[in-house]
């Protein structure tokens, strides 16, 4: 499957943005879903997944309450809903799929990936 995002940009801090991830190829209802940002010089973090079966979700600590994961089944989406936003959420995000359907939080267990929008909170 492969992955199209979109809704990157820049936003002041307390903003929001929405991120897209449309697949093509495959259907996400054979894979869960997960988020991923990288800053400079850091390591790949988990954001959010979506196991597509029974539409669970989890996210990192640092984004729960205000990041939402979603989908679009009818359009074979998957959606980052991103609110209070701050200026350590500036990274570039990734959108990636699972074939075991875990909604794991490590990045290594996902096969596919999009190419990642960058996101810039500014203070």
């Amino acid at each position: 499957v492969q992955l199209v995002e979109s809704g990157g940009g820049l936003v002041q801090a307390g903003g929001s943005l929405r991120l897209s991830c449309a697949a093509s190829g495959g259907t996400f209802s054979h894979y869960a879903a997960g988020w991923f940002r990288q800053a400079p010089g850091a390591e790949r973090e988990f954001v959010a997944a979506l196991r597509w079966t029974g539409g669970t979700t989890s996210y990192a600590d640092s984004v729960k309450g205000r990041f939402t994961i979603s989908r679009d089944a009818a359009k074979n989406t998957v959606y980052l809903q991103m609110n209070s936003l701050k200026p350590e959420a500036t990274a570039v995000y990734y959108c990636a799929a699972e074939r075991l359907g875990l909604g794991s939080g490590t990045p290594s267990q996902y096969e596919c990936w999009g190419q990642g929008p960058q996101v810039t909170v500014s203070t």
